[in-house]
């Protein structure tokens, strides 16, 4: 087989899943990831055969996206805020969402002209926002925690990866009110928000493949992350120091309601590229 016949089979296999579209994204990924040249060489090499073992890979990747098992878990890693980071089944998908989150930040930071800064990322899963700030703003301090082992894990790796220091803490935000740590410039926290009533709009490749832990809440208590951040917070974020957070797009208006219950000032509330509330940003008095 060569490479102009894997792509008209893995396109057959997979299209009615997955659109061809997506598919000719996942294809290119997977030249990449297993034939070390870039997707626009597909072209060039298309008739250059493909040996039985790597046959047998794609036959066995294909299985696996039958399953909607996400192509980031099968590669094992993926990109965020143009940094490259590993991702397994212990740690969601950083979403491109979560990059306007790290975006607004570093704008914010610059434009105040914050010096020696201390940032703390609760719930940090890969490290993909802790780090992307790390790499972005050197002069930072970043400590991030987690309650799972196995995610901590990977983010570690993924500080090695990227050359940042982060100081990594296993610990549970709902148990954790005060902190020996420096107080803190910034909190940003991408913390559980899905409700268990919106399962149904979501789908298969993330509610059978992504950590439930960093995903869902109960429908009774959809913004109980968020209160124990804020309750931390208002022991740990230095006066002035700003809170960032990434929401629900449908609790915008809630999650305004808890922060002016905390005292917040200089609510806002952004909406990301697809036009949800998706990113909220207050200032400890």
């Amino acid at each position: 087989m060569i490479i102009k016949e894997l792509q008209h089979h893995f396109h057959k296999e997979l299209d009615a899943i997955y659109g061809k579209d997506e598919v000719q994204t996942f294809f290119k990924l997977l030249i990449e990831y297993i034939f070390n040249f870039k997707p626009i060489e597909i072209v060039m090499h298309s008739e250059r055969r493909i040996s039985t073992a790597n046959q047998q890979r794609f036959n066995d990747i294909i299985k696996r996206l039958k399953k909607e098992e996400p192509i980031q878990y099968i590669i094992g890693e993926t990109e965020f805020f143009g940094l490259p980071f590993k991702v397994n089944p212990s740690t969601l998908i950083p979403r491109p969402e979560t990059e306007e989150l790290v975006q607004w930040i570093i704008e914010d930071l610059k434009l105040a002209n914050f010096q020696n800064l201390k940032i703390l990322d609760i719930g940090t899963g890969s490290g993909c926002i802790a780090i992307s700030l790390a790499k972005n703003l050197p002069n930072a301090k970043v400590h991030a925690i987690d309650v799972s082992k196995e995610a901590l894990k990977v983010a570690k790796e993924n500080a090695i990866l990227n050359q940042v220091e982060v100081d990594f803490i296993e610990a549970d935000i709902l148990a954790v009110r005060h902190t020996e740590l420096h107080k803190y410039d910034i909190i940003v926290s991408n913390p559980p928000y899905v409700r268990a009533l919106e399962t149904s709009s979501i789908k298969n490749n993330v509610l059978k493949h992504e950590p439930h832990l960093a995903l869902f809440v109960e429908n009774e208590d959809p913004l109980l992350f968020y209160k124990a951040i804020c309750e931390f917070a208002v022991y740990n974020l230095k006066a002035k120091g700003s809170l960032f957070f990434e929401i629900n797009q449908y609790l915008g208006t809630d999650m305004k309601q808890l922060l002016n219950t905390f005292n917040f000032e200089s609510v806002e509330l952004r909406q990301d590229i697809f036009g949800n509330d998706r990113m909220l940003k207050s200032i400890k008095p």
